[in-house]
């Protein structure tokens, strides 16, 4: 091992990578870059995603719900300990923070953590202070000042209420008819297109019942299916059933060689004088 060799921390300026000096230099010719294809040919540089071609993973993978990442609320982050750095009864606020190079800014907006401990007296200007380091400025005696931004610079109008449509006339409620007096039925009114002529029903004395005598069966019109013609049969005594006639049969005419013999006679010979 030589001392001019060993070095702790690396080399403050190490060598520069020399290509295109000759095959004997180990990285002439291609200059490392291989033969041929796209890491080969000038202005090739890996995009994030690619995979040589493939279908990539952010493809392969179902997109599914809703993430907030585009709309949260980003804050630069201070942690107490970090106050140290002010004076007793200064006011600490992003642009004094920034100005003592404490944080790197990554917002306008500026949120107080509680990690660490605080030793001095501030008046701490902030967007948000979590609980623990709230409790910590004022154990030290400090005041904490919190502003209160909207979280839209415009306010959100009130949706105007839509008028509901207005009722139609049939809807309100009719005028009720006047009630009957004791005993007596109300009367019903009378349906619109149903409505029956007066006098196809007869009206019928209340609480009383027509009688019908006895064995007897009412008359059925002329025309109607099943009526017999009133000429066809007598008229029959009451409880009794009319006899039906039965009409005489038409007589099939005989040939001449189907006639019968008459008696005495025998088949075969014909009758003489004929």
């Amino acid at each position: 091992m030589n001392l001019n060799t060993v070095h702790h921390e690396g080399t403050k300026f190490p060598a520069r990578k020399r290509v295109g000096r000759g095959v004997g230099s180990g990285l002439g010719k291609t200059s490392g870059k291989g033969h041929k294809g796209a890491r080969a040919r000038s202005g090739w540089s890996a995009k994030p995603g690619y995979e040589g071609g493939q279908m990539p993973l952010y493809r392969r993978l179902p997109k599914k719900g809703f993430t907030n990442h585009g709309f949260r609320r980003r804050f630069t982050i201070v942690n107490v300990e970090a106050l140290n750095a002010f004076d007793d009864g200064a006011r600490v606020d992003l642009e004094a923070v920034l100005a003592h190079g404490l944080v790197r800014k990554e917002t306008d907006l500026m949120k107080v953590l509680g990690d660490g401990e605080l030793k001095k007296k501030l008046t701490v200007v902030a967007d948000r202070v979590s609980g623990s380091a709230r409790a910590k400025i004022e154990k030290a005696g400090g005041t904490v000042e919190e502003k209160a931004k909207p979280r839209f610079e415009k306010p959100l109008e009130k949706r105007k209420a839509i008028p509901s449509a207005p009722k139609p006339a049939h809807a309100k409620a009719a005028a009720k008819p006047p009630k009957a007096a004791a005993g007596e039925r109300p009367a019903r009114p009378a349906a619109e297109g149903g409505a029956k002529p007066a006098g196809d029903k007869a009206a019928k004395p209340a609480g009383e019942k027509v009688a019908k005598p006895a064995g007897e069966k009412p008359a059925r019109p002329a025309g109607e299916k099943g009526a017999k013609p009133s000429g066809e049969h007598g008229d029959a005594p009451a409880g009794e059933k009319p006899a039906a006639e039965k009409a005489p049969k038409p007589a099939a005419p005989k040939a001449e060689g189907d006639a019968k013999p008459e008696k005495g006679e025998k088949p075969g010979k014909k009758p003489e004088g004929k």
